[in-house]
């Protein structure tokens, strides 16, 4: 459907390229802090390209020096879940972009969503889409 990501064009489910934003630059999150949508931040903030760095073929921008430091330390732990897709997509077999200002963090993990609207559809179930999109990542990578 016209939700669905585009095909990508890079070293897609080989070690890199799930985070890169749809349609498939090289930044994730939009150019984001992963780091600042964690406390004490706690909200979407932009990176600067002075505070970058390379993981997982994605390029990562940080609003500072900390924040690109603890990125570094332990970049799983930062980075949202399901590469730079949608939670609820996910969970309804759909690749689909995110707004950078549509996210929760649930236990210690941050999930990014589509839309205000797909947010709220998201927020009405969350331990089940989790468990629904844990499930089917994977596949839809390989698909």
């Amino acid at each position: 459907g016209a939700l669905a990501g585009t095909p990508a064009t890079n070293t897609f489910g080989e070690g890199g390229g799930i985070f890169s934003d749809p349609p498939r630059t090289d930044v994730a999150i939009r150019g984001y802090d992963a780091v600042s949508y964690f406390p004490p931040e706690s909200k979407p903030v932009k990176g600067k390209p002075e505070f970058s760095h390379l993981w997982q073929g994605a390029k990562w921008f940080f609003s500072s020096a900390e924040n690109l430091a603890k990125f570094k330390e332990d970049p799983t732990k930062w980075a949202p879940q399901y590469g730079g897709y949608c939670a609820y997509g996910v969970a309804n077999d759909s690749l689909v972009k995110i707004e950078p200002d549509q996210f929760a963090i649930v236990n210690g993990k941050l999930y990014l969503n589509y839309d205000a609207d797909i947010s709220k559809k998201w927020k009405k179930d969350v331990p089940g889409y989790i468990k629904e999109a844990d499930a089917k990542f994977a596949k839809l990578l390989k698909e």
